[in-house]
């Protein structure tokens, strides 16, 4: 939980925002009066009340709403919260829709500093449902269910000649676990086109978990490991290890699983097998252990000792 120390405004674009106390937010728009405000996803702006202390301390002369920030909140490190992020103040609901900004133009602030902390700090959200927010009100966060995206590797899918059966398996399992699947792609046993997509797809912060399908066998098409490999920035053996054990009391063929596992930025990937009944007793064996390695990925939770 938050505290709003500053709701600043601006008439005109290109010019710093002013502390006016208090302000009304409208659904799908932004705060009245900012220039700022419109039909798109950077509607209201938030920067962290410590962050912008820790940059005073530094010796800036700056006050709120410099940075160009709308919302000035204490106790909340926006920077770590992972897209779709909820805000709840009051009547008013904010969804976080980017976080970080490119700077083409260096303000004033950076020709003084040398830097500046909102393309670095800040974040971005939309309004989801409008009210008034004041000084000294609180704001508190929520997290919308983890979001999984499913990525099937097979030339025969990919071309029609046979049919998917490994991505409803993989959806199923996964809404069963109260996952919200937000995308589904089939892709041929391409290690390039299957890695940029895995890039994209981590990169841009569509999905918290990346489940893959198909690719991690014997053949010598099979390629999504390799394609893992290619983008994940830290491993996390434990988990096809896990899969592989958990099939292993299945079938002795579980041996032959290449399958691997690992982080890109805030989402994890996973390899799962191109058979259903082996996709979902993959994920059956992992599931339930997944959405605690995901709070602490996320920032939602810290870590267990236990």
């Amino acid at each position: 939980m938050g505290k709003v120390i500053a709701v600043c405004i601006s008439p005109e674009k290109g010019t710093q925002k002013t502390n006016v106390g208090s302000a009304r937010f409208v659904e799908d728009w932004g705060i009245e009066n900012d220039a700022h405000a419109g039909k798109w996803h950077r509607q209201v702006s938030l920067l962290s009340h410590d962050k912008i202390e820790a940059f005073r301390s530094r010796g800036a002369e700056v006050q709120d709403g410099a940075f160009g920030e709308n919302l000035v909140v204490a106790g909340i490190d926006f920077r770590t919260l992972p897209i779709g992020a909820r805000f709840t103040c009051g009547d008013v609901e904010l969804e976080l829709t980017q976080i970080g900004k490119e700077c083409h133009s260096h303000c004033e602030i950076y020709k003084v500093m040398g830097e500046c902390i909102m393309p670095r700090e800040g974040v971005f959200a939309r309004v989801l449902h409008g009210g008034v927010i004041s000084v000294g009100d609180e704001l508190t966060v929520s997290f919308l269910p983890f979001r999984a995206a499913i990525l099937t590797a097979s030339d025969s899918c990919s071309s029609g000649e046979r049919e998917d059966a490994a991505t409803p398996a993989a959806a199923a399992a996964l809404s069963a676990a109260g996952f919200t699947v937000v995308k589904e792609h089939i892709l041929p046993d391409d290690r390039a086109a299957l890695a940029e997509t895995m890039s994209a797809w981590c990169d841009s912060g569509v999905c918290d978990l990346l489940v893959t399908t198909g690719g991690t066998g014997f053949s010598p098409r099979d390629c999504t490991p390799e394609a893992t490999l290619d983008v994940v920035e830290r491993l996390t053996p434990g988990i096809p290890e896990a899969m592989r054990a958990a099939s292993a009391a299945i079938t002795p063929r579980a041996m032959l699983s290449r399958a691997q596992a690992g982080i890109r930025k805030n989402t994890l990937i996973v390899n799962l097998p191109g058979s259903p009944k082996a996709v979902t007793e993959c994920l059956d064996a992992i599931l339930p252990t997944l959405g605690h390695g995901l709070e602490i990925l996320l920032g939602r939770t810290g870590n267990c000792a236990r």
